[in-house]
């Protein structure tokens, strides 16, 4: 038995599903990226979030090359493009919504733009953090920092940025 609409279901309710309808409820938990859900079915069943939590971030580390930049490049750069015209996922405006970046000053603004440009440059892929563990000012003054890494050492940390996104929002869909 499934949850009512507008509550949270349990780890065990989820764990009563098919792998259809785990993936139509967790699906977008991860940018983009049914996939991830789909495959963390099939590492259940779950007795606790953490466990859930595991499970998505083991399908996310050990998956194709290919599939993790994949995953990656369909973040939204932080106040970029997708925020300025509405089209972010409900998750990914409520985050940066609360990290306050669609209230950024004209030089944050600048700066953030600045440092998304120089990392899609340099690294491939968006500037991806966990913004629920930033200030502006340490997100930007982070991302310049990051820009000096490695791209392996950035592509490390860009995916467990995603794996710490993707734990709070089951945390946030799991009762």
């Amino acid at each position: 038995m499934v949850a009512a609409p507008n509550s949270r279901p349990t780890v065990a309710e989820l764990g009563a599903l098919d792998a259809a309808a785990f993936a139509a409820a967790l699906g977008g938990v991860a940018e983009h990226s049914p996939w991830v859900a789909e495959q963390a079915h099939a590492r259940g069943p779950f007795a606790t979030l953490g466990e859930l939590r595991a499970a998505f971030a083991a399908v996310i580390m050990t998956a194709p090359d290919e599939r993790r930049l994949a995953l990656l490049c369909l973040h939204p750069e932080l106040a970029g493009r997708e925020a300025q015209s509405g089209a972010l996922t409900a998750d990914s405006a409520g985050e940066q919504r609360a990290a306050r970046l669609d209230a950024l000053t004209a030089g944050e603004l600048g700066r953030l733009r600045a440092l998304n440009a120089a990392y899609r440059e340099r690294f491939g892929f968006p500037f991806i953090a966990c913004v629920r563990e930033h200030s502006v000012a340490s997100l930007l003054a982070w991302g310049e920092a990051r820009l000096a890494r490695t791209a392996e050492q950035e592509h490390d940390t860009a995916l467990a940025e995603v794996t710490k996104i993707v734990a709070l929002r089951l945390a946030e869909r799991v009762a």
